[in-house]
């Protein structure tokens, strides 16, 4: 009797990671410090020796039942991003700049190749947040999860000096609302979309005319990382008085979190381009608006507020940054929450 006769395949696990390494360089920073391998990342802080008050900001979070459609689909390789995004996009809305990022992969059978390609997706993230992956583990548990399934989780930590924290405080009747596009229905909700539609292989395959794709192609696109929008937006001048990042329990848990009391967002939901997933999973499910509204993004991913005479360079410098940004709303004051017209 040996690891390997009760399913743990140390070789493959060795495996993994020399696959996955050419990925994990690309996203390398110059405050990263040694190689991959070690029993710990490291990382330099010399760089914030300039802020004033450096803050650390943290988050971490996973793909969820997200992950069933690429098991039906063998497509590996688009939810590391999606497990980036998650972590990364909520350190962002905070006033963060993503510094780095560990990942945690749970299967039941170590298979190097696809291992890989789930850390190709997350290195990508990585890229598009310029944070560096420096670490990671990937635990083989036979007979805790089936042989071809997995699960994956991470967590970021970013910076920000104190002063450029975006905490709602600053938030005044008047105020913009404007949305930046998410790019379908992200990584959140799920488990409502797999009622909705026949989870098998011929469903998710077939083309859907109005999405100018097939349905499982469309669920399975990752979710939008907002990191340099928000960069962009910082560095034109602009100050964002509010920033939530809309995910599970959609704009109705979400809106409030940004909100100071005393203040109320009003969103015009006619503002909102509606992708076409959104207008398919109600009409397929029965769901209400209401029940939409409170479960995805509805194609709206990050909700920011700023002063009025500054929505207009908001918008231009989330363009520029190749995110599409719209006003949707504006800030009023009354109860604390979020209202829908």
């Amino acid at each position: 009797m040996d690891y390997k006769s009760a399913g743990v395949d140390i070789e493959a696990g060795y495996r993994a990671v020399e696959l996955m390494k050419e990925h994990v360089a690309k996203t390398m920073r110059p405050e990263v410090l040694g190689g991959l391998g070690g029993f710990s990342g490291a990382f330099s802080l010399e760089k914030i020796r300039t802020m004033d008050k450096p803050v650390l900001l943290s988050g971490t979070d996973g793909v969820g039942t997200k992950l069933k459609l690429a098991f039906l689909m063998d497509r590996h390789d688009t939810v590391g991003i999606d497990c980036v995004a998650m972590c990364v996009n909520d350190v962002a809305c905070a006033g963060g700049e993503p510094l780095f990022f560990l990942d945690y992969i749970a299967c039941g059978k170590n298979v190097p190749e696809k291992i890989a390609r789930i850390v190709s997706g997350v290195a990508e993230g990585c890229m598009q947040a310029g944070a560096a992956l420096i670490g990671g583990e990937t635990a083989e548990m036979p007979g805790f999860y089936p042989e071809d399934e997995y699960d994956l989780a991470g967590f970021a930590v970013g910076v920000a000096d104190e002063k450029d924290l975006i905490t709602g405080e600053e938030l005044r009747d008047g105020d913009v609302l404007i949305g930046l596009a998410s790019s379908g229905v992200h990584s959140n909700g799920f488990s409502l979309v797999r009622k909705v539609f026949p989870m098998t292989e011929q469903s998710l395959s077939r083309y859907e005319e109005s999405l100018g794709k097939s349905l499982g192609e469309a669920l399975l696109t990752p979710t939008k990382i907002y990191v340099r929008a928000l960069a962009a937006i910082r560095e034109g001048g602009v100050r964002i008085h509010g920033c939530s990042h809309i995910t599970g329990g959609g704009f109705y848990e979400n809106v409030p979190r940004m909100l100071k009391d005393g203040a109320r967002a009003v969103i015009e939901k006619q503002s909102c381009p509606l992708p076409g997933i959104f207008k398919m999973i109600a009409e397929r499910g029965g769901i209400s608006e209401e029940m939409m509204y409170n479960t995805f993004n509805m194609g709206v991913g990050m909700v920011l507020a700023a002063d009025a005479a500054d929505a207009e360079r908001v918008i231009h410098c989330a363009n520029a940054a190749g995110e599409s940004a719209f006003p949707i709303g504006r800030i009023v004051s009354g109860a604390r929450g979020v209202e829908l017209i």
